[in-house]
């Protein structure tokens, strides 16, 4: 594409800014008011879960198959057609009368999004001229931080203020400004179309291994892991579909996914520093909240607020970076991003107890440096050497990627922090008992001030677990800032130089 007048191009980044926004709010906003939801339809809480499971597992089926879509659609055409049906389905959902109704809208919601979050990044890097094409990436990237942290908070706001409805109608004007800016300025400027095949059995096998897939990790820690037959099954079905579906893929000829891409150096590098950066990241953003709620009595939304002031300076600095992003090595502005994070990790293990808010907050702060180091140059690395055609497929398998890491950390840290919190638990309680002089203190202590015996013992019990929760979030924390600095390795078996394939073959002729 040819460089764009300023205007018109900052118009282009905020519409597709947007879309992304609304994109990404989707997966988080509707987490607080599932309460709310299930009791408006009459149907359980576990059954209302199925709202944010339903959107999960058709989104992550249909990110990968971004690059094919496009090569039959053309890329403008398909990002467009998927906000409208993204708009449309938002509509349906705030006016479903029951939850059957509701997850189908919700599972229409996911497919039709799916394209919209690598088709955003294919289009800013398409429409920003070569010494920009950071910027773009960083402008892309605020989005992404931005809307799971403020998706809960408007959430529970819209919920408890409005009513549950809304959480989906507020896509509606987004969605419009959205499809009608992209389509009026971009599609002069589609990109080429072809009769491409349709990968029927690829197909096929990536909804049965994916779906699979994503509903055991979502459910995993509810019905207790492989003690589940159910899980068994999930993960028989996930193990034999990907399988088959690995192998398809790399002898079909017009396959629905392009795995040819892992054998790019830097693709494969930076999808993993992605992938395992952002399970990490993701499954403190889990646990941090669940804390704050389930230990310190934290609401929803102040508990969102407490996870907010990530976002401050992200947003400020993210642009700095995307400016000057081609003038030093992304493995090294990788690696402080992953110092940041390993350091924020270990500040938050060393909360006690009756931390105030204030304390709190100040990590989450600093955490921005980290975000705001981290998406830009792991995306940039991922996309680097690959011709303008393949950015769409990759930023789909890429994002992919990184949602499947995203569903495993949410699991994985709530399983973790949850067993660590009952190892805690049965250690503490050994020490109360009638033979520990410091517990018979403590009881003698607690009855001098009014309460029976009975009610001292369960007093003592309830601390005891209390700090058991304490000692499981610190364990976590602890844990995820040594990920960190594991990551630190991994990044530098990228190599230079991370244009894109064009850019490289201007510079070499030049």
């Amino acid at each position: 594409m040819a460089e764009r007048p300023q205007l018109p191009l900052g118009i282009i980044t905020v519409a597709l800014a947007l879309g992304t926004f609304m994109q990404v709010l989707d997966t988080s906003i509707a987490n607080v008011s599932i309460p709310t939801i299930a009791g408006d339809l009459a149907v359980s809480p576990d059954q209302g879960a199925w709202v944010i499971t339903s959107f999960a597992v058709s989104n992550a089926i249909a990110l990968p198959m971004t690059g094919f879509a496009a090569r039959r659609l053309g890329e403008v055409r398909l990002f467009v057609v998927a906000t409208i049906l993204f708009t449309l389905a938002s509509w349906a959902c705030g006016l479903a009368p029951n939850l059957a109704t509701l997850l189908l809208f919700r599972v229409i919601q996911g497919a039709v999004g799916g394209p919209m979050i690598p088709l955003s990044q294919s289009l800013l890097l398409r429409s920003y001229p070569p010494d920009k094409k950071g910027l773009a990436l960083a402008l892309w990237s605020m989005t992404v931080v931005v809307a799971p942290i403020l998706g809960p908070i408007l959430g529970g706001y819209i919920t408890e203020d409005i009513s549950w409805p809304w959480i989906f109608f507020i896509n509606i004007p987004i969605g419009i400004f959205t499809a009608f800016t992209v389509w009026e300025l971009l599609s002069p400027h589609e990109t080429e179309r072809g009769h491409v095949p349709i990968d029927f059995i690829g197909i096929i096998l990536l909804i049965a291994g994916v779906g699979s897939l994503q509903i055991m990790l979502d459910k995993g820690n509810d019905l207790n892991w492989f003690s589940s037959h159910t899980i068994i099954a999930l993960a028989i079905v996930a193990t034999v579909a990907l399988s088959f579906f690995i192998a398809w893929e790399l002898t079909e000829k017009h396959p629905v996914v392009d795995l040819t891409l892992f054998k790019e150096r830097n693709f494969t590098v930076g999808t993993i520093a992605m992938s395992f950066g952002y399970m990490v990241f993701f499954g403190g953003v889990v646990i941090f909240p669940l804390w704050l709620q389930t230990n310190l009595g934290y609401t929803a939304v102040w508990a969102g607020l407490a996870a907010a002031p990530i976002g401050v300076l992200s947003v400020i600095l993210s642009p700095v970076v995307g400016r000057n992003i081609h003038k030093a090595d992304l493995r090294a502005i990788a690696s402080f991003s992953f110092i940041v994070f390993a350091l924020v990790s270990f500040w938050t293990s060393t909360f006690p107890s009756d931390v105030d808010f204030t304390h709190l907050i100040w990590p989450r702060f600093v955490q921005g440096i980290a975000m705001a180091t981290f998406f830009t140059p792991v995306v940039t690395m991922v996309l680097s050497g690959l011709p303008q055609r393949r950015v769409a497929s990759a930023a789909g398998l890429s994002n992919f990627m990184r949602l499947v890491a995203g569903s495993f950390g949410t699991s994985l840290s709530i399983t973790v922090w949850t067993r660590r919190a009952t190892f805690h638990d049965y250690r503490l309680l050994d020490y109360l008992t009638p033979q520990n002089p410091l517990y018979r203190l403590s009881v003698h202590a607690l009855e001098r001030m009014g309460l029976s015996g009975h009610a001292a013992v369960a007093f003592l019990i309830g601390m005891t677990r209390s700090h058991a929760v304490v000692m499981a979030t610190d364990d976590f924390f602890w844990l995820s800032g040594w990920i960190f600095l594991a990551l630190l390795v991994l990044i530098w078996f990228a190599k230079p130089p991370f244009g894109t394939r064009e850019e490289s073959a201007s510079s070499g002729g030049h």
